[in-house]
């Protein structure tokens, strides 16, 4: 439901961008006329009077289609873009709608079973975004709109859609949250533009070279200040939960890594299946042998399965364990499953005091599509947001300036935070927000 109410949203967005297309189209067909019309004058000698009376109006108007490139660049180069201005627009009350030639943003949305718990949040929030700029003037009066082609989850049916993106113009691509798909994507687009990873952590994916990046921080860097939040609460003992291969089993590694690291023990590391495992008897029977109590439990699951695997422990006696988990929890119901209490989290940003992240999930809250994964409804905002910049100062629609701007990028002014990528590996050098359940409400524990 909200899916195709979003397609209609981009669908009017894209009438604007045809609208403005074609005027861009009768504008183009007048200057070359003038051109061309200028060769008349210099042959003025073949033809003394008459054609001199004929063709002056035309040298008159020469040099203003000569310098109509300039005024456009000049244009290109003044465009800035204002996020407040942006969240502040009142869809009831627009602007002049934009009429300059369209920046064209694709995602390659996973809105599977498995993707869509990060991508139909970010589609809902993406398209709610591009309305709000395109309500505020665009950016520079150039129109944004946002085309979204399902990957499906199928790293063939990614090749298609990144293609179909492709086709369509889009200057930047903003691509799905997992490695398989997102090879899919890169490979397709052939680094000729930029391909921004909207939700993914991963860190394999993010290569400047390549001109992939990632809108937030990586398994590498969540788990790590996990490790590094527990050590410095005092914590020195831990056990993780986790599943062999990537996200499931990297971040608990990672993390037992950081904490050995700091001088903490891992204890204990516990199999299980992601998504499936709900009876955690045995497990929770191998906790018990070997827990006092102190430990940090941590895990990359989803958060129902918390849920199961907590009550299965404190059954057993054990209810002082600290729970700490990766950014899986934030977008899978953490704030609504029953046992949360005291539960911590990494997550992309917190809403406090009318900030930007508070503003937008307000928003999309008001028309109706409260965000049910606040963190990656904002992301979607830091994408959006980090492809205008890189459009901005590329002064240009050409996908490899743009690209390349990106690349450059520091301090850009985010929904959740500042980003930048000069310097880096593809990963922002964005923080990361530390979360915890007190008294039922979500609270900020730590930024780091």
């Amino acid at each position: 439901m909200r899916i195709t109410k979003l397609l209609v949203a981009s669908l009017a967005v894209l009438a604007l961008v045809a609208a403005a297309c074609g005027d861009d189209e009768d504008d183009a067909a007048e200057a070359p006329a003038a051109t061309t019309a200028a060769p008349a004058v210099e042959e003025e000698p073949m033809a003394e009077e008459e054609p001199m009376a004929e063709e002056e109006p035309m040298a008159e108007e020469e040099p203003m289609a000569e310098e109509e490139p300039m005024a456009e660049e000049d244009m290109a180069m003044e465009m800035s873009f204002d996020v407040d201005a942006a969240l502040d627009a009142d869809l009831d009350n627009c602007a002049a709608p934009p009429t300059g030639d369209p920046f064209i943003i694709g995602f390659a949305a996973d809105l599977s079973e498995v993707g869509g718990f990060a991508d139909i949040p970010i589609s809902e929030a993406g398209g709610y975004y591009v309305s709000l700029i395109n309500c505020a003037g665009g950016v520079g009066g150039h129109p944004v709109a946002f085309i979204i082609e399902d990957v499906q989850g199928d790293p063939e049916v990614s090749q298609r859609a990144t293609a179909d993106l492709l086709d369509a113009g889009a200057h930047v691509i903003l691509g799905p949250p997992f490695a398989d798909t997102g090879d899919a994507v890169l490979q397709t687009v052939n680094a000729s533009r930029a391909v921004i990873f909207v939700a993914s952590t991963e860190p394999v994916l993010p290569d400047p070279s390549i001109y992939s990046f990632m809108t937030t921080f990586s398994d590498t860097q969540q788990a790590e200040a996990a490790a590094q939040f527990a050590i410095d609460n005092g914590i020195t003992r831990a056990i993780t939960f986790s599943s062999e291969g990537p996200y499931f089993g990297y971040n608990p590694e990672t993390f037992a890594a950081k904490f050995e690291e700091l001088g903490g023990e891992l204890v204990l590391d516990v199999s299980y299946v992601p998504f499936e495992d709900f009876d955690f008897a045995s497990h929770a029977n191998e906790v018990a042998g070997v827990a006092d109590g102190t430990e940090i439990l941590y895990t990359a699951m989803i958060a129902p399965q918390l849920d199961a695997l907590r009550g299965a422990i404190e059954e057993r006696g054990i209810d002082s364990i600290t729970y700490f988990g990766a950014d899986a929890f934030g977008v899978s119901g953490i704030t609504v499953i029953d046992n949360n209490e005291g539960v911590y989290w990494t997550d992309h940003g917190f809403g406090t005091d009318g900030n930007r992240y508070e503003r937008l999930n307000d928003g999309l809250a008001a028309m109706g599509m409260p965000s049910e994964a606040p963190g990656f409804a904002a992301l979607a905002g830091d994408a959006i947001t980090v492809a205008i910049q890189g459009f901005i100062d590329a002064g240009s629609t050409d996908p490899l300036a743009i690209a390349e701007a990106i690349s450059q990028l520091t301090g850009v002014e985010a929904v959740t935070d500042t980003i930048g990528y000069a310097g880096t590996d593809g990963t922002p050098d964005t923080p990361v927000y530390i979360l915890q359940i007190v008294n039922g409400e979500t609270t900020l524990a730590a930024r780091m």
